[in-house]
């Protein structure tokens, strides 16, 4: 079985991550914007009150959902973080489908279907670390973090190619908070 701390640590580096953005999340993702009015739950509580969290509000209300606030333990709440960023890759693959639609560069095309299968693979991925997290949170961890890894390598792709779209850069940034 995970041990507590092993399942805070991913949700402190997911949480820490999730803070750095500037950017609004609700051009990519609709839900983002949840009302403070929903009470935290003293296991979110616990988490945003961590020494590593530097935007205790944001982390209050990124994870003031319904389904958030009933989790039990910390591995439950890893769990839901985890299918909180498929979906968010999901979201983001769509962007990419609709823009691959379009007339562009060779170079472009190439990059953005090298992020289509990046964004493929970050779904798959996180619904496997949601899983994991029970088993392994080690491996859950690693794997997590292989998902950055490569969307840095499509964020590079698309720089590379001079693929200027504000949504899509801001899908991959905003990906980048849930490893």
């Amino acid at each position: 079985m995970a041990s507590t701390n092993q399942l805070c640590l991913v949700l402190v580096i997911f949480l820490s991550v999730f803070s750095l953005s500037s950017l609004l999340t609700s051009a990519i993702i609709p839900k983002a914007n949840v009302s403070l009015s929903i009470p935290s739950s003293q296991l979110v509580e616990n988490l945003c009150n961590g020494k590593a969290i530097q935007n205790r509000r944001f982390y209050l209300k990124a994870l003031s959902t319904p389904e958030v606030i009933v989790a039990m333990d910390t591995t439950q709440l890893g769990t839901l973080i985890m299918k909180l960023g498929a979906a968010n890759a999901k979201a983001t693959l769509n962007v990419y489908n609709e823009i691959i639609k379009k007339p562009g560069s060779p170079q472009a095309l190439k990059a953005i279907n090298c992020c289509v299968e990046v964004y493929k693979y970050a779904i798959l991925s996180f619904e496997m670390v949601s899983s994991k997290l029970v088993e392994d949170p080690q491996t859950a961890n690693y794997d997590v973090a292989v998902i950055g890894l490569e969307i840095a390598n499509c964020e590079k792709e698309l720089i590379n190619a001079k693929v200027q779209a504000a949504r899509l850069l801001a899908g991959n940034r905003f990906m980048k908070y849930y490893v």
